[in-house]
């Protein structure tokens, strides 16, 4: 049975939170099977194969995307509604202080990428992708999460009939099928990744509502009701994160501006649920762990906007030019996401670490614990 002091300490994204867990954690029998020569060729072959695929397959084409935005913009992620994880942020005196600007190095390229759907004039049914690059300083630092972040962040303009849970599914298909290919691309390459001690990824994702899941274990913390539902489906594609369940948490807390998790939908099963947006998870069979991939969804229109910025006592940004723009729907409608891209190469290539196939910074506990475990860190 869990406690209330668990399920509330799971609400803001995953991790392990100490040192002495992780050890337990990491694999003491691991080999990469790559070297670090073959893994540089892998991650690169991984990328491009994805950012070409992904773009023919969603209709986008690569964008620049900023490093730092300016505070007043409003645009950038806070990635939760709770407060607890704040961007990076200084000062530019620029001329001697006549005309300064406060930056924020970005945490996500979420919202800009909304507002550059305007200004590269994009049709329904045409998107952007970027190589995004962004600091997370509040994480904890392990297998799978690094303060370095870079992800394919992509939008997609859509109609308001779009807006429902077929089209998201039909999206989150397309993606899967990248993903899929992506792997079977990285085998040819390397055959020796193709092993009965990893399985590859299954050919299709399960769908699941938030709501089903918490009805399936009823006491288990967000991330143990995860791993559960990966050992039945190794692939699943979460659906209504952000909107607080009959236990009285969100599956996971999701910031109150971008995606719609407010949505009245209906399940498969023809139950009540909520939200337009999810997680695909898979479970990954060197960590022996809950994997995220990717984090998107049908993005707040003016009445969702409103709504979550209401229930989650955030009405004040709607001060910001980001949120004026979407409540005068002077920005398109939008579905997007956001694919982790060493999170993705760390599966593909079988990597117990994320170190191993991104250079950033680790903390010396970590490193020496990853040499005694033939876990070669990047550095």
């Amino acid at each position: 049975m869990s406690t209330i002091a668990d399920k509330k300490a799971d609400l803001a994204g995953p991790g392990i939170g100490n040192y002495e867990d992780l050890e337990k954690i990491l694999p003491s029998d691991y080999r990469s099977l790559l070297d670090p020569k073959e893994t540089q060729t892998g991650i690169f072959a991984v990328k491009n194969y994805i950012e070409e695929n992904l773009c023919k397959e969603l209709n986008l084409m690569m964008v620049q995307v900023p490093l730092i935005v300016d505070v007043e913009s409003g645009v950038n992620d806070m990635l939760d509604r709770d407060g607890s994880r704040t961007p990076i942020q200084f000062h530019i005196s620029n001329d001697y202080g006549k005309h300064p600007i406060d930056a924020q190095v970005v945490q996500a390229a979420t919202k800009w990428k909304r507002v550059a759907l305007k200004q590269f004039e994009m049709k329904v049914g045409e998107g952007l992708c970027t190589d995004m690059r962004a600091v997370r300083k509040d994480y904890f630092l392990d297998h799978d999460h690094s303060c370095y972040v870079d992800q394919w962040d992509w939008e997609r303009v859509i109609t308001a009939d779009q807006r429902n849970l077929n089209f998201l599914k039909g999206i989150v298909r397309g993606i899967w099928k990248v993903l899929k290919g992506a792997e079977v691309h990285a085998q040819k390459l390397f055959p020796q990744l193709k092993t009965n001690k990893y399985p590859d990824l299954p050919e299709e994702l399960k769908f699941l509502h938030a709501e089903e899941i918490l009805d399936m274990y009823p006491d288990m913390p967000r991330k143990q009701r995860e791993t559960a539902i990966l050992q039945k489906y190794p692939a699943v594609f979460i659906i209504g994160i952000g909107w607080t369940l009959k236990d009285g948490y969100p599956h996971e807390m999701r910031a109150a501006d971008y995606d719609d998790w407010v949505t009245e939908t209906v399940s498969e099963s023809g139950q009540p649920m909520h939200g337009l947006n999810g997680d695909i998870l898979v479970w990954n069979p060197v960590t022996k762990r809950r994997h995220e991939l990717t984090s998107m969804g049908i993005r707040v229109n003016p009445q969702t906007l409103q709504q979550q910025l209401e229930m989650t006592g955030l009405t004040d940004f709607l001060k910001f030019p980001y949120h004026q723009a979407i409540m005068k729907s002077e920005i398109p409608l939008s579905i997007g996401g956001g694919i982790g891209q060493s999170r993705t190469q760390m599966l593909l290539l079988k990597k117990a670490h994320l170190g191993e196939v991104s250079v950033t910074v680790w903390p010396k506990i970590l490193k020496e614990m990853c040499h005694k475990k033939s876990i070669h860190v990047l550095e």
